[in-house]
């Protein structure tokens, strides 16, 4: 299940790539969050429409969050009576606390509680929206796996990841551990 950050992500990105490989495979097999927020983000109408994803499939995903989603998911994962889910597979958080978030995403928070399920945090050491420390702490609190990349800058299409075969595995990975 993908989890895009503010503004969605666009065809050439990643997560969009990946969601277009599984559809191919197995049409009705992803989905996408769809909330009505997309560039002002409420985490509220986020939560809702991860909990309408997830349950639109009949089994519980692995959810794909970049960026922003990150933050939605590691809040949701925090929510009484929420549906279920395998993992979460969590791709370069930003930093509330730090200069460059978003004013239009103010409500969104650095996690707060160690997920229920499994999580693979994924870091770059270069993000501009996170340092490694900050993102190595968020992490721990999740009690999460981290799993550092190099600098791969916000891994995202003006990264220069393209479809991210590197990802791929790394989901691959996580995914098998589950």
């Amino acid at each position: 299940m993908i989890v895009p950050g503010i503004w969605n992500s666009d065809p050439d990105h990643w997560q969009s790539r990946w969601e277009a490989e599984r559809a191919a495979l197995d049409p009705g097999g992803v989905v996408r969050i769809e909330p009505a927020s997309w560039s002002e983000p409420d985490p509220s109408d986020w939560s809702a429409a991860i909990t309408r994803a997830v349950r639109s499939l009949d089994e519980p995903p692995v959810l794909v969050a970049h960026s922003l989603g990150v933050l939605a998911v590691a809040g949701w994962l925090g929510e009484p009576g929420r549906p279920s889910v395998a993992g979460a597979f969590l791709v370069a958080p930003p930093d509330p606390a730090a200069p460059g978030f978003p004013a239009e995403a103010a409500g969104f928070a650095e996690p707060r509680a160690a997920s229920a399920v499994p999580t693979a945090l994924v870091i770059s050491d270069d993000d501009p929206y996170c340092s490694a420390d900050r993102a190595l702490g968020f992490a721990d609190v999740l009690g999460s796996e981290a799993v550092r990349i190099g600098a791969r800058g916000h891994v995202n299409v003006a990264s220069g990841v393209g479809d991210w075969p590197a990802g791929r595995t790394l989901l691959g990975d996580f995914e098998h551990s589950l």
